[in-house]
């Protein structure tokens, strides 16, 4: 492989194939780690702020002494490293369908994956996010039913852009009904989304959650050398 290009790792997977790179951006003299699902880009760790924001974002909007929170989607594992940089919180649940990504940040080809796996709070679960979020037993296999401070998902590019049309309803009044029953009351459920916010949806989150709001997270993209925004939409539980 040339100096600029390494591919890490490549699987398929029932939507796809899944591969980890490594290239040398040229323009800013730096290595970048990608994910990629077929021609999608999953991840890159030259975007890294808004995964971060998710956490923060979502942890600081919680007002109750509880800190038991599910990662939907592992990435890079920049959101669950960031869930994990809190003192008080007691548990995490990072659930990831790509068996793949699990693997990758297990036998070290991605850097945070031993610092995740190493801390005691911290527990990855191999499934499809979306079928666990549907009335049922949830997200914790050994507690049945157990429900959580905040639930914080960044797998879809948008909730309108899919990277599988299994997670339609997720995002539909009904999917959202389903998914605040697996929160503890006040609970958080947030949401990351490479696009600007968007008004219906965050309407479509107040029409089920007890309040809902929308937070814009600009960010220079030194690639276009102009400021870009993505979106974390938050969500109180009223229980």
């Amino acid at each position: 492989m040339s100096l600029y290009f390494e591919e890490l790792g490549y699987r398929e997977t029932p939507i796809g194939v899944v591969s980890l790179r490594r290239r040398r951006e040229l323009r800013l003299d730096i290595d970048v780690l990608e994910i990629k699902l077929d021609d999608e880009f999953l991840m890159s760790s030259l975007f890294t702020v808004s995964e971060i924001a998710l956490a923060r974002l979502g942890l600081a909007a919680l007002t109750g002494p509880g800190r038991d929170i599910v990662v939907g989607g592992l990435g890079l594992g920049c959101t669950a490293n960031a869930v994990l940089e809190h003192a008080d919180v007691s548990s995490l649940l990072v659930v990831e369908m790509l068996e793949a990504v699990i693997d990758w940040h297990r036998e070290g080809l991605l850097p945070l994956g031993p610092g995740l796996l190493a801390d005691p709070r911290c527990r990855f679960v191999h499934g499809d996010f979306f079928a666990l979020a549907a009335p049922g037993e949830g997200f914790d296999s050994a507690q049945p039913g157990r429900r959580f401070d905040a639930i914080l998902v960044d797998i879809d590019h948008s909730p309108e852009a899919l990277l599988d049309t299994r997670s339609r309803g997720f995002y539909r009044p009904e999917g959202l009904r389903a998914l605040a029953t697996h929160l503890k009351p006040g609970g958080i459920f947030g949401l990351w989304s490479n696009e600007a916010p968007d008004d219906a949806f965050t309407a479509r989150l107040a029409g089920v959650f007890t309040d809902a709001w929308a937070a814009p997270v600009t960010f220079h993209n030194p690639l276009q050398d102009r400021p870009f925004t993505q979106t974390i939409y938050l969500a109180r539980h009223a229980g």
